[in-house]
């Protein structure tokens, strides 16, 4: 491709809006009359600092151009600041293509996207509805809310460290009422630190694959080694039900929040496989946390104020579009109540940025009371439960994701009929 084809593609996508402003200065390039077809996209990019010509003072747009000078010229377009969100988003693919050459060039792609904007956002919309049917004494539940989550990332300075937040607002649509107004559910500082990716603050915590737990601690985490072999160290202060606090047990919020240690391994030798082992304890709780198991109050994590719990699991994709996941859990300290497990097995996968991509999965989950202290997952009930569990993802249009999701089974302590809808469909930005 020519320069002065790429050039006129490059003015009319990225910066054709202020190609209109008539331009006062003397040609930029003596081989670029004004009266030629590419005078004013050749000017546009000189004046705004993203091309420029040779020693002589040509511009030689007759010449084929080379990656190394489109590198330059799309390392050029991503350090501006004023492009509208359309023509970063090309520029963004352009840096994402030329990569390799931008990185020959000592210019890193991240480097030039907190140039660009030193503070990014997103979130997302999400509807949510949920109805569960229970034959115990807890009886059943219906869940008809949408989310607003915001989700800043600001880059301080060129340290390598960001300062990160999630926001969520949250409404009820069958009562047509607010809640009591945005929650701060996570803050924290993130960034490298002899040689490890430190996080500190109320940080975002993922374990066993999330049977175990999938929430946040006021704490920190510390990640080391590989992209083959990974440990991650947790520790901190977590409330299990957070603001969410039963007084009527005369708890107050310190004494229902527990001290958390962790450590996690991960072991990925290759793109089908990817095991992880850890162990996780929670200590200081009151004894009086009580768990409301079919209307017997038991303590919260077992027999006493301890939780120590230990994992292993792990993911093997049989090729592209089939793989299994199992994870396995045990409190050591609960005499019953005590193990967790899940086996699914799943089919294609949705990827918000792939529209008409999907995927399904059907399995099971075990999930004791004691074993599991926040698990992730959105089809079973939680902790307390076991059954089958089925669902699917479609992804309609780019960033918008449906699922849907049925669970069918028991409380693991009562063994009465549990049963649970779920539907949720999220936006995001």
């Amino acid at each position: 491709m020519s320069k002065k084809t790429l050039v006129s593609a490059i003015t009319a996508a990225l910066v054709v809006g202020a190609a209109s402003t008539t331009f006062a200065a003397a040609n930029p390039f003596s081989d670029v009359p004004a009266d030629s077809w590419a005078y004013d996209a050749v000017s546009t990019l000189a004046a705004d600092g993203v091309i420029d010509g040779y020693p002589d003072g040509t511009y030689q747009g007759q010449n084929t151009m080379t990656r190394y000078e489109m590198a330059q010229i799309v390392a050029r377009a991503m350090a501006k600041t004023d492009l509208e969100k359309a023509d970063k988003a090309l520029v963004d693919k352009l840096a994402a293509e030329f990569a390799e050459e931008l990185d020959n060039l000592g210019v890193r792609v991240a480097d030039l996207e907190k140039k660009s904007d030193n503070v990014k956002w997103g979130g997302e919309l999400r509807y949510r509805y949920y109805d569960i049917d229970r034959d115990s004494r807890l009886g059943d539940e219906t869940h008809n809310k949408v989310l607003f989550r915001l989700e800043p990332k600001a880059y301080i300075g060129n340290s390598g460290w960001t300062a990160n937040a999630r926001l969520d607002y949250e409404m009820n649509l069958s009562s047509d009422e607010n809640n009591d107004g945005v929650e701060v559910d996570r803050a924290w500082v993130e960034g490298p630190l002899f040689g490890a990716t430190v996080q500190a603050g109320r940080v975002p915590l993922f374990t066993a694959q999330g049977l175990m737990f999938d929430d946040r601690i006021s704490g920190g985490t510390i990640a080391f080694g590989s992209d083959e072999f990974k440990t991650t160290l947790a520790a901190g202060r977590y409330n299990r039900d957070h603001d969410d606090v039963d007084t009527t047990l005369g708890e107050n919020v310190r004494d229902i929040t527990a001290e958390y240690y962790g450590v996690q391994f991960d072991y990925t030798p290759n793109d089908n496989l990817a095991l992880n082992a850890g162990y996780t304890a929670l200590t200081g709780i009151d004894v009086n946390y009580f768990n409301n198991l079919d209307g017997m109050a038991k303590p919260a994590y077992g027999d006493d104020n301890t939780a120590n719990i230990w994992y292993v699991g792990g993911k093997y994709a049989f090729d592209k579009n089939v793989a299994f996941v199992g994870e396995y859990a045990q409190n050591t300290d609960a005499d019953d109540e005590d193990q967790a497990w899940t086996a699914e097995l799943q089919y294609k996968g949705a990827n918000v940025s792939d529209a008409g991509s999907w995927g399904m999965y059907a399995g099971y989950r075990q999930i004791e009371a004691y074993a599991a202290i926040a698990p992730t997952y959105d089809d079973i009930i939680g902790a307390g439960y076991k059954g089958a569990v089925v669902g699917a993802m479609y992804v309609p249009a780019e960033n918008i994701l449906a699922t849907i999701e049925y669970f069918d089974g028991e409380e693991t302590y009562s063994g009465k009929d549990a049963s649970k809808f779920f539907a949720n469909v999220d936006f995001f930005f």
